[in-house]
């Protein structure tokens, strides 16, 4: 396992520990929001389309203008699961995978809390 995916899973073990110690119920699914970005549309495009393809539902691009003027192109991959470390390490597999074949930035995951 490379060192990147390992803290990624790390990452999933800790963000769902917290939502499920703070009360969030584990029996309901989540809206699990999974980011991109990248400072190339056509990249981040084709990653889209291929997080569509494996399921998720992708949201439109954001286009975010940088303290230097540069700009970075964002978004989301959401779908609905069970706040479960086997299902989201499965998505974190996936979707990290489609990031490095396109040469985009997978930057994590986050969602709401559900009573």
């Amino acid at each position: 396992m490379s060192a990147e995916l390992n803290e990624w899973y790390e990452f999933n073990q800790e963000t769902i520990e917290a939502l499920l110690n703070d009360g969030s119920n584990a029996e309901l699914p989540h809206s699990i929001e999974y980011h991109f970005a990248s400072d190339n549309f056509d990249r981040l495009e084709k990653a889209a389309v291929d997080a569509f393809k494996a399921g998720f539902e992708v949201g439109d691009a954001e286009e975010l203008v940088l303290d230097d003027g540069g700009t970075l192109f964002c978004f989301d991959a959401v779908i609905e699961r069970p706040l479960t470390l086997e299902v989201i390490n499965k998505d974190t597999d996936t979707l990290l995978a489609i990031a490095d074949k396109h040469q985009v930035h997978y930057d994590g995951w986050g969602t709401y809390f559900v009573e």
